[in-house]
């Protein structure tokens, strides 16, 4: 950890990573005791927004697999596993998709990078497909189980959008 203090900073504390090394600046003025709280402070609210970001799923498609293990055991019953989950070339209409016969769930490289409880969303959807084949009543109240559906398609929305792609849904094949 490495702490710096400005001169020109008059209130504000700022924290980022430089590699390994957390960067915490502060102003001069700043006592002893301010300086020990805030850069305890920083160091927390860095470590929840990294790990907010950094879903382990996003490392292959055995931690897919087990991150649909978690979710399914949270928000389905614990009854609705897939056979396997990997990642795939982006799709052109879709972030992902699920062929119900054989439990198979396939996940864009699109969704690599967006924050982990999209991700976690669309498992939720993808995993719902394995009970409910359509998108009727019964399939929403499964997925809107999950807390953060509705702000989840909020944001797929914009990155679709923003992007250009033309993606408005999820669906099975």
């Amino acid at each position: 950890m490495e702490v710096r203090r400005s001169a020109r900073r008059r209130s504000t504390v700022t924290a980022y990573r430089d590699g390994d090394t957390l960067v915490v600046l502060i102003p001069a003025g700043m006592s002893r005791a301010e300086e020990k709280h805030w850069v305890a402070e920083m160091e927390r609210k860095l470590q929840r927004t990294e790990s907010r970001r950094a879903s382990p799923a996003r490392q292959s498609d055995a931690a897919l697999l087990a991150r649909c293990a978690q979710l399914s055991a949270r928000y389905l019953d614990r009854d609705t596993l897939p056979r396997s989950v990997r990642w795939v070339p982006p799709m052109r209409t879709r972030w992902a998709s699920c062929t119900p016969t054989d439990r198979t769930i396939r996940v864009s490289e699109r969704l690599r990078d967006v924050p982990s409880w999209v991700l976690d969303y669309v498992l939720v959807h993808e995993l719902a497909h394995l009970r409910v084949h359509g998108h009727d009543a019964r399939f929403w109240e499964l997925v809107r189980r999950y807390p953060k559906t509705e702000r989840a398609i909020g944001y797929l929305e914009g990155l679709s959008a923003a992007a250009g792609w033309g993606i408005s849904e999820l669906d099975e094949e």
